[in-house]
């Protein structure tokens, strides 16, 4: 049976879905990638209508197609997945972004993921997960009181209610739905008789992840959201209060779809560094099935100064598929950065939530060293071959580049924008914070000992929503946003490390705005003033000793 593959604007996003059938017997949970891996199925013009009625009990849709039906083999199976790969020790974990096909193709990816949750402290889990059966507007919460697996029973959260009565969240959503292809095989073809069906009835995005949590956590209740046509910042905001230390977010996704292992590869690496550095315009152009998921996650985290750590990334020709044609997988964990401090004048080092390993951070640091000297005692620029840098190095990235003497700033310039490969942007920015910062004179070279270096590379700067001035100052986040603010045609930018000589957030708007050329209190104007909030991942040579 030949299939084949194209775009539709499911849920606002480009979702790759099958338009060929599907046939899956029931014993073979998860053997085709392209098919039921996937768990994809073409939603046609004309969709049936249902607005579903109140329901007790949701029983598993995809038991014995993407994971095993029997209680004993599916605690064997996900038991064997724990096995695999080490426990990260990560603190403050806080949420992941997992895959949701099928066992024996993402079930490795899923694991590395949940093996961190094992044995914590959560009572709550929030699965922000993609419809891929049903269109309807909003972010639909199911009306029943538990789901069901092999394993037993998962609770639905009071809060669930609750929040189905806040927009965008809604329950029972009158809905455009199409049942898969494999329904007749389904434990839950049983409700396709009654008037029951929502757009939660078949969906795989939110049942998969279940036998996981319940082999990791003791007791815990759930809250499926499942996205409809809904803007991710707003689910974002709606679930921003039910965040708590007890509580972990789940966002459902897999990658890229029916490409070959190499275009897979390239396309999903681009995909999680995009994820990991919380480069949410970037994110918005990937391919992810559950792209708004990940974005509200990604969301949520900036609001909340998470940060990040990829834990897997594969595909399933590295598990039980071919190679021919491919679906992409990822786990990335999420930690509350704000538990945990560096200590000042760390080395370079790997720290949970960091984008660039010790090797790159050595990279750059190194480079910017040579640069400096070069460009101090030379005036020229050392040459660096682009194919003997690391590739994650060579992608183009906002930073800037700090120079300290003896504990006072000696010379400071970057870019905010992404503008050059960053190991260029490194060099460039080097080089001009010795020679042409104009608030110092040149660095000369009787003073290069006594030069500190710190790198500081950003995320791509957010538009910050304000109406105003005490609402801008209620969502600056001190030590964890860098801030440009507009005011007219003039615009300056502090990093997040400033928040540290400036914690008071008015006293760090009025230095700022001084800095643009503008009255200190310039930015309260009822017009004419934006800001933009991104985060930065900083890090710094070892001083040296007198």
């Amino acid at each position: 049976m030949k299939n084949r593959t194209r775009k539709f604007g499911l849920a606002g996003i480009g979702v790759l879905v099958l338009s060929g059938g599907i046939h899956v017997a029931p014993t073979s949970w998860g053997k085709d990638p392209d098919r039921i891996a996937a768990g994809s199925t073409v939603l046609p013009p004309a969709l049936e209508e249902k607005s579903p009625s109140s329901g007790g009990i949701r029983p598993p849709a995809v038991a014995g197609l993407f994971y095993p039906d029997k209680k004993e083999s599916l605690a064997a199976t996900v038991s064997n997945l724990f096995k695999a790969g080490p426990v990260v020790p990560l603190e403050n974990l806080r949420a992941l972004v997992c895959p949701h096909a099928g066992y024996s193709y993402s079930g490795p990816t899923a694991a590395a993921g949940y093996k961190q949750v094992i044995d914590r402290d959560f009572r709550r889990v929030i699965i922000l997960a993609a419809s891929h059966y049903a269109i309807f507007e909003g972010a639909s919460l199911p009306d029943v009181s538990a789901y069901e697996t092999p394993l037993g029973l998962v609770k639905l959260s009071g809060q669930a209610k609750t929040l189905s009565q806040k927009p965008p969240f809604v329950r029972r959503p009158t809905c455009r739905m199409q049942r898969p292809e494999w329904w007749r095989q389904s434990p839950a073809a049983a409700v396709a008789e009654s008037a029951d069906e929502s757009p939660h009835t078949w969906e795989h995005s939110e049942e998969v992840h279940l036998p996981f949590l319940q082999t990791a956590l003791r007791s815990f209740e759930i809250i499926p959201i499942l996205f409809g046509r809904v803007d991710p910042r707003k689910v974002a905001e709606g679930i921003a209060e039910l965040s708590d230390n007890k509580t972990l977010v789940v966002a459902s996704s897999d990658l890229s779809h029916y490409h070959s292992y190499d275009a897979a590869q390239q396309l999903d690496r681009t995909c999680v560094r995009a994820i990991v550095a919380l480069d949410i315009p970037a994110m918005e152009q990937q391919e992810a099935c559950g792209k708004l998921p990940i974005l509200a996650l990604m969301h949520l985290a900036r609001q909340k100064g998470w940060q990040t750590k990829l834990l897997d990334c594969r595909n399933s020709g590295d598990t039980a598929g071919d190679k021919s044609r491919v679906v992409g997988y990822t786990s990335v964990a999420f930690f509350d950065s704000n538990p945990v401090k560096p200590a000042p004048g760390s080395s370079v080092s790997d720290k949970p939530g960091q984008v660039y390993d010790a090797a790159e951070r050595k990279f750059l640091m190194e480079l910017a060293r040579k640069t400096l000297t070069m460009a101090v005692s030379e005036r020229v620029m050392p040459s660096v071959p682009k194919e003997k840098t690391p590739a994650k190095l060579t992608e183009t990235r906002g930073c800037f580049v700090t120079l300290t003497k003896k504990g006072q700033l000696r010379g400071c310039i970057g870019h905010i924008f992404p503008e050059e490969p960053l190991y260029q942007a490194i060099m460039d920015n080097a080089r001009n914070a010795a020679l042409y910062d104009s608030r110092f004179s040149p660095v000369q070279t009787s003073e290069l000992n006594d030069i500190e270096i710190e790198i500081s590379v950003l995320t791509t700067p957010q538009p910050l929503s304000f109406k105003t001035p005490a609402e801008l100052l209620a969502r600056l986040r001190p030590h964890t946003d860098g801030v440009v603010l507009k005011i007219g045609n003039r615009g300056a930018t502090y990093l997040p490390q400033v928040w540290k000589q400036l914690p008071d957030k008015e006293r760090f708007l009025n230095s700022l705005a001084e800095k643009a050329g503008c009255a200190g209190e310039a930015w309260k104007a009822p017009s004419g003033v934006e800001a933009l909030t991104y985060q930065v991942e900083a890090f710094h040579e070892e001083r040296k000793s007198d």
